[in-house]
C-alpha cells in the first residue's frame, strides 16, 4: 500500500452493537469536533450480544470516557466480578478460582509463589487462594470498594443495554446513526480490490462516503474480509469448540460476584449473574454435540424460567491475517475470535479503540502506523489464544475425545515454553504489553494441576519461623479485609438505587465521580 497524505475527517463505522458503539464513543469523545463520524446499523440484523462478562481493564476505558460507575451499572443491570470459578476443568469434581489482582507479596527477584512453595514443603502454607482477597471475597459473596485499590474487579453486564448506553453518549458527541443494511462496498480502481474503499452503498440507494472505514460487521467481515479479501488464520486445531448457544433465565438467588465456567464432555458452560437475570450459555465442539441437541442440553443445565429461547451461534476460532488493510480497520468479531472463556472479547474492542486513537491517521495513512497496529493486534490475540489453550491442554479428563485431543495436541511454541518454565522452575515472566499478568498464569497452571519442581533459592533466605510469620500475616490481612465487606447483592442495590428510574439517555449524561 502506498502512503497517502490526504486528510482524514470522514469516518464510517459499519455495524453497531458493542464493537461499533465502543469505537464510536471513544472516537467522538476524543476527536468528535474534528471528525464526521457515521455509524451504520440495522435493527433487523441484530448482534451476537452474548458477551456479558468483562475484565478489569474496562475500568480504564470508562475513565477515558468519564463514565460514572453507579449510573453505568444501573443502566446495564451490572454486577461486580472478582474472577472466574473453573468447575471440573482439571478433572471431574475438581474446581479452582482464577481471581483478578495479586496473591501474597512478591520479592523483586521472585514471585510470592516461590515462598508459598517452600511453605508447602515445610507444611506451613495454606491453599494458594487463601492469600488472595478477591478469591476469598468471591467465595463469601462479598464486595465493596476498598481504599487504595484493595480489590481488583470487573463487571457482569447486559451487552445490549451497554451498546445503547454508549450510543446515547456517542450521539451527544455528534455521531450520526444511519439505519439500514449495506448492499455493496464501493472501491477505487478498475479492478476493485486494487484500491481503497470509497463508500458503502445502502439497500435504499443511499451512498455513504468516507475516508476511514471501521468494519464491525461481525463474523462476516463484510469490508475487510469480503471486499478487501484479507484472509483468516484458522485456530480450530488448538481450540476445537466451534459453536455457542445462549439463553437468559430469571434469577432464583442473589447475584454472586464471579463468573461460573462449568466443564462438560463436549465443552463448557457459563453462568453470569446480572441484577435482573442470569446469562447462560454452552461453548461446544460440533463433533461432540449436535446443533439440534445443544439447546436442550443447555435448558437442562440452567436455573430459573427461560426469558428467551436459545439460539446457536457458529464461529471459527482464529484471526484475520491483518486487521488494518488500506483504509479499513476490522474490530471485534470481524477481526478474529477466541472463545469467551476469559471474557476477552470486549477487552479486544477496547484495545482496538485505544490503539486507533494512538495511531489515528489525521494527516493520511502511513504504512508504519498500519504495520504497528497490525503487529500489536496480532501479538495481543496470540497471547490470549495461548492463555485460553492452557485451560484446555492441561487436563486429566477422560470422558470424551475432545479432552483427549486437547491434552495430546502439539502446542504453539510460545505456550510450550511458558508451561515448561513454570513446571521446572516455578517462574512466570510477563512482557509489558501482555494482558494476563503473572498471577493469572500461576493460578490457572496450578489450578489445572501443574506443580513446579523447585522454587527460587531466595525463598531459602527465610528461616522456618520467619516464613511462618510472613505467610500468616498475609493471610490475616486478607481475611480481615474480606470480613469487613458487605454482601455483594446488598452493595450493588445500594450503589445503583439513586439511578433506578432514569432512562438510558439520562444516565449516559451523568458525569463521572471525581
Amino acid at each position: 500500500m502506498n502512503t497517502t497524505t490526504k486528510p482524514f475527517n470522514r469516518v464510517v463505522i459499519a455495524g453497531g452493537g458493542t464493537a461499533g458503539w465502543m469505537m464510536a464513543a471513544l472516537m467522538s469523545k476524543l476527536l468528535g469536533k474534528r471528525l464526521d463520524i457515521k455509524l451504520i446499523e440495522s435493527e433487523e440484523i441484530g448482534t451476537v450480544g452474548v458477551g456479558e462478562a468483562t475484565i478489569p481493564a474496562l475500568l480504564t476505558y470508562h475513565n477515558l470516557l468519564g463514565i460514572n460507575e453507579a449510573e453505568f451499572m444501573a443502566a446495564t443491570n451490572a454486577t461486580f466480578k472478582l474472577g472466574i470459578n473453573f468447575e471440573g476443568w482439571k478433572n471431574i469434581g475438581e474446581n479452582y478460582f482464577h481471581s483478578f489482582g495479586s496473591t501474597g507479596n512478591d520479592h523483586w527477584s521472585a514471585g510470592f509463589q516461590h515462598f508459598w512453595l517452600k511453605g508447602v514443603a515445610e507444611g506451613l502454607s495454606r491453599p494458594y487462594t487463601d492469600y488472595n482477597p478477591e478469591t476469598l471475597a468471591a467465595m463469601a459473596d462479598r464486595f465493596a470498594h476498598v481504599p487504595r485499590g484493595g480489590l481488583n474487579y470487573a463487571y457482569h453486564m447486559d451487552a445490549g443495554r451497554y451498546a445503547k448506553y454508549l450510543r446515547a453518549m456517542s450521539e451527544r458527541h455528534g455521531v450520526q446513526r444511519i439505519e439500514g443494511k449495506i448492499a455493496a462496498v464501493l472501491m477505487d480502481g478498475p479492478m476493485g480490490r486494487d484500491g481503497d474503499i470509497t463508500a458503502v452503498q445502502m439497500q435504499d440507494g443511499n451512498r455513504i462516503d468516507g475516508d476511514l472505514f471501521i468494519d464491525c460487521t461481525g463474523f462476516r467481515s463484510l469490508l475487510l474480509g469480503e471486499a478487501l479479501g484479507v484472509g483468516y488464520e484458522d485456530w480450530s486445531y488448538w481450540l476445537p469448540c466451534d459453536r455457542a448457544v445462549a439463553v437468559q433465565t430469571a434469577s432464583v438467588r442473589e447475584a454472586w460476584p464471579y463468573t461460573r465456567s462449568i466443564c462438560h464432555p463436549f465443552g463448557w458452560q457459563w453462568r453470569i449473574p446480572l441484577q435482573n437475570r442470569v446469562g447462560n450459555g454452552l461453548v461446544y465442539s460440533s463433533k461432540e454435540l449436535s446443533d439440534a441437541d445443544a439447546p436442550e442440553v443447555l435448558k437442562k443445565n440452567v436455573e430459573g424460567e427461560l426469558l428467551i429461547q436459545p439460539r446457536v451461534i457458529k464461529f471459527l476460532p482464529g484471526q484475520r491475517d491483518k486487521v488494518w488493510e488500506r483504509n479499513c480497520i476490522a474490530v471485534g468479531l470481524a477481526s478474529g475470535f477466541v472463545e469467551p472463556l476469559e471474557s476477552t472479547s470486549i477487552h479486544l474492542i477496547q484495545r482496538a479503540a485505544i490503539r486507533l486513537m494512538q495511531l489515528f491517521p489525521s494527516g493520511g495513512i502511513q504504512q508504519a502506523d498500519v504495520d504497528e497496529f497490525n503487529r500489536q493486534s496480532k501479538h495481543e490475540l496470540e497471547h490470549i489464544r495461548d492463555f485460553i489453550v492452557l485451560h484446555y491442554t492441561v487436563n486429566e479428563r477422560t470422558d470424551s475425545a475432545l479432552w483427549k485431543h486437547v491434552r495430546e495436541m502439539d502446542l504453539p511454541a510460545s505456550l510450550q515454553h511458558r508451561i515448561a518454565l513454570f513446571r521446572e522452575t516455578g517462574r512466570v515472566f510477563r512482557p509489558n504489553d501482555e494482558l494476563f499478568a503473572e498471577n493469572s498464569w500461576i493460578q490457572v497452571m496450578m489450578g489445572q494441576g501443574i506443580t513446579p519442581e523447585r522454587y527460587h533459592p531466595v525463598a531459602d533466605l527465610m528461616g522456618r519461623q520467619e516464613l511462618s510469620t510472613f505467610l500468616s500475616d498475609i493471610h490475616l490481612k486478607v481475611t480481615r479485609t474480606v470480613a469487613g465487606l458487605p454482601q455483594h447483592q446488598a452493595y450493588v442495590e445500594q450503589l445503583c438505587a439513586p439511578y433506578r428510574n432514569a432512562s438510558l439517555s439520562q444516565l449516559a449524561a451523568v458525569p463521572a465521580q471525581r
